[in-house]
């Protein structure tokens, strides 16, 4: 009798990734250096998940400046058991700080939306990110990539809920605009 082993889902190897990070964080806390290097390398993909939309070109340096403030700041973390929510906080906020203080450069003119499954799309959706405002960007990862309510993203970006509501209505309406125009 033959007998198959089940595919794991990919909620049991997200579990595991976020276990694996948790144990890095608090071996990282008690000073061992090795942990500490294996917990950012470990941040990489999530950090640019959360970076790569709102800093756009600048990525790379929304993700460096994350990572030097999570080792930085670790320490000072009392549960590692919020780590991605800690982590999630610093990454918004350096992406759009960096965002910022980035040179965007808006293509001057703006071709017909491609038609889907076209490998420029991806391209193109970024064209329509680099238009909108490095805050409008934030919300929109916040709550159509990353699934938080208004509450929660209104914690981590420091404003009132009210004015997430705000900026997600604006972010939206200005992200249909400029696709369809």
């Amino acid at each position: 009798m033959i007998t198959t082993v089940p595919k794991r889902g990919t909620e049991d190897r997200a579990a595991e990734r976020r276990a694996r990070g948790v144990a890095l964080a608090r071996a990282a806390r008690r000073g061992d250096t090795l942990a500490m290097s294996d917990l950012l390398d470990h941040l990489i993909p999530y950090v640019t998940t959360i970076c790569g939309p709102i800093a756009l070109d600048a990525r790379q340096d929304a993700v460096q400046e994350t990572l030097v403030v999570v080792f930085r700041a670790l320490r000072g973390l009392d549960e590692p058991e919020a780590l991605y929510g800690w982590v999630r906080a610093i990454a918004v906020r350096e992406a759009v700080r960096i965002a910022r203080r980035a040179v965007r450069d808006v293509p001057t003119e703006w071709a017909d939306p491609p038609a889907p499954g076209d490998p420029q799309l991806a391209a193109d959706i970024d064209d329509v990110l680099a238009r909108l405002s490095p805050e409008h960007r934030a919300v929109l990862v916040l709550r159509d990539v990353e699934g938080l309510d208004e509450q929660t993203a209104a914690d981590l970006l420091g404003v009132p809920e009210g004015t997430v509501k705000s900026r997600l209505h604006r972010a939206r309406a200005g992200f249909r605009r400029m696709w369809t125009a």
